[in-house]
């Protein structure tokens, strides 16, 4: 049985410095992402593409989207093998390729670092991460590697 799950959130572009996009410089990347319920999350452009650093921006979220969907499956994975996770970490990241002005990314490597209860599960709890991969909705939506750099302990 298919089960379909509808998303949404609003975006709204904050950067119209009074000349709209008269020229390429002439306008700020600013924006807003909005979902209903939660807290407005700030957005703009890599800093490389004229956007504010101290913004989130559209690679960033791509990433920490795979990266917080790894976690979530993987927490209900090791539920289900017995694995008692008591604390876990990632440092992800991507690689983009920039084509002329467009580009895709290449990769994005997971390094998670799972504590366990009973660390004589390590071996069992890394072996995890392939499970919670194919669980994962982001991953398995992607045209690129997610790779897994686990490390258990």
């Amino acid at each position: 049985m298919n089960t379909e799950h509808h998303y949404r959130v609003d975006v709204e572009w904050q950067g119209n410095r009074g000349s709209g996009t008269t020229g390429y410089r002439d306008y700020s990347r600013k924006g807003v992402v909005r979902a209903s319920g939660k807290i407005e999350l700030p957005t703009s452009a890599d800093r490389t593409f004229h956007g504010d650093r101290d913004r989130w921006n559209p690679e960033e979220l791509l990433l920490a989207a795979l990266a917080e969907c790894h976690m979530l499956s993987y927490l209900h994975v090791a539920v289900q093998h017995g694995v008692v996770v008591t604390g876990y970490t990632d440092s992800a990241e991507g690689v983009m390729e920039q084509v002329g002005q467009g580009g895709h990314f290449t990769s994005v490597t997971l390094r998670p670092v799972v504590t366990l209860a009973d660390p004589g599960q390590a071996e069992l709890a890394n072996s995890l991460h392939h499970e919670a991969s194919q669980l994962c909705f982001i991953a398995q939506s992607v045209n690129f590697s997610v790779l897994h750099e686990p490390r258990a302990q």
